[in-house]
This record gives C-alpha cells, sequence and structure tokens, in this order.
C-alpha cells in the first residue's frame, strides 16, 4: 500500500530533477547565445541518407539582405516581432481549422522551428513535442530576436540533398551571396522552406506561397522585422 510518508521523498526527486533539466537547459541554450550551433540531428540525418556532407554556410545576420529574414517572417511567422514563442491566434486558428477535418494545419513560429532544428530530431510524438514548448520558452528567454532569426537562417533546410541555410541556398539557386539577394529571390527561398525536399521553386505550391510572401512584404515592409 501506498505510504503518505513517501510522498515528500517523490516530490523532493521530482524538484531536483526539475531543478536539473532547468540548470542543463540554461547552460545550453544559452551557450548557443554567444556560439554558433554545429550540425544539427537533421544535418546528419540528411547526411546518413544522401552519403554526402552537408552543404551549409555560417552566415552572420547583418552580412543577410534584410528582404530574406522579411522573407522568412511573411511567409512562417508574421507575429514573430511581438509574441513569445507561442502564436496563439495562429493556434486557434489551427485548431478550428483541424476541428474541421482535411489536412491538417499547423502554427509553428520561427522560435518553435529554431528549437526544433537545432536541439531536436526529425519525427512526430508528444514527447518531442513537449520539448519543443520547453526549449522554445528558454530561447525566448535566453537570446535575442535577432539572434533567433541568424541561427534559424542558418539552419533551416532550404533544399534537396542536404542542403541548409541561406546563404547556400543563395548560392546554390541564384549563384551569390545571401548579402546580394533581391526581395523576389528572398521570397522564392523563402516559398521553399515549408517543404524543401519535396517542392521545387516551380511548383505550384511554392508559386502561390512566393505570391503571398511578396504580398505581405509589401504591405508590411521592414515595421515587422525586430530592431
Amino acid at each position: 500500500m501506498f505510504s503518505l510518508f513517501v510522498l515528500p521523498k517523490i516530490i523532493r526527486w521530482t524538484f531536483r530533477l526539475l531543478l536539473i533539466a532547468v540548470i542543463i537547459t540554461i547552460v545550453w541554450v544559452g551557450a548557443y547565445r554567444f556560439i554558433n550551433p554545429g550540425k544539427t540531428a537533421l544535418m546528419k540525418s540528411r547526411e546518413a541518407e544522401h552519403t554526402i556532407e552537408v552543404t551549409q554556410t555560417w552566415v552572420n545576420y547583418e552580412d543577410i539582405n534584410s528582404t530574406m529574414p522579411l522573407a522568412l517572417i511573411c511567409g512562417e511567422d508574421q507575429r514573430f516581432k511581438d509574441h513569445f514563442g507561442f502564436d496563439l491566434k495562429a493556434i486557434e486558428k489551427a485548431i478550428n481549422h483541424n476541428l474541421k477535418g482535411g489536412k491538417v494545419k499547423g502554427a509553428s513560429t520561427i522560435t518553435q522551428q529554431t528549437a526544433k532544428n537545432v536541439f531536436l530530431w526529425e519525427g512526430r510524438s508528444w514527447v518531442r513535442k513537449g520539448l519543443e514548448v520547453w526549449f522554445t520558452f528558454w530561447i525566448e528567454i535566453l537570446w535575442s530576436k535577432q539572434r533567433i532569426l541568424e541561427i534559424y537562417m542558418n539552419v533551416i533546410e532550404t533544399g534537396p540533398k542536404a542542403l541548409f541555410g541561406v546563404e547556400a541556398a543563395s548560392q546554390h539557386y541564384f549563384k551569390k551571396s545571401a548579402s546580394k539577394l533581391t526581395r523576389y529571390q528572398a521570397a522564392q527561398i523563402a516559398s521553399i522552406v515549408p517543404c524543401p525536399t519535396s517542392c521545387g521553386m516551380q511548383s505550384s505550391f511554392a508559386y502561390k506561397h512566393r505570391n503571398f510572401i511578396l504580398r505581405w512584404m509589401r504591405r508590411y515592409g521592414k515595421a515587422i522585422l525586430p530592431q
């Protein structure tokens, strides 16, 4: 029979484990505020899948044309500047949409995608989703919005066969540095971020998504970029 005398011990050990988890997370996430992440689990997975080295060139935020983060915000997370890692309005819309049936719609923010790409692995499970929420919370506390964007732009998958980051994408698709991207080219790269390995820039999805991104860029301009 369960003894009430055991309960305080369980509470104490639970608290200790939680404290250890918090300390490890703060050290891990906090370190990436100052140092750049290495190869992510997804990058290693793509290397194994294609038996080739990842194509990625790290670029600092200030060395990327401002049209690129703007295009990504317009395409992935229009309220990035204002929310604290979770877009509650987008979540509510996604829930209402999913309850009606049809294709499942997500509401991941740029911060959530960064957490998933940097700290977690491929696949879907409630454990992974819970960890995504956990890391998202700490990223928003420990990093600036600009740092989130900088890491995001360097670790996202941007094409088939282990292509990662906007600099590698810019060199691959347009033979130029990300510092020289035009507004239209930035929108082209952003248009395939939701499906980098399955939909090329000439696909109907990319075409529609690119037009959506360009409309948002024209309408709001740099006002939605974090300072």
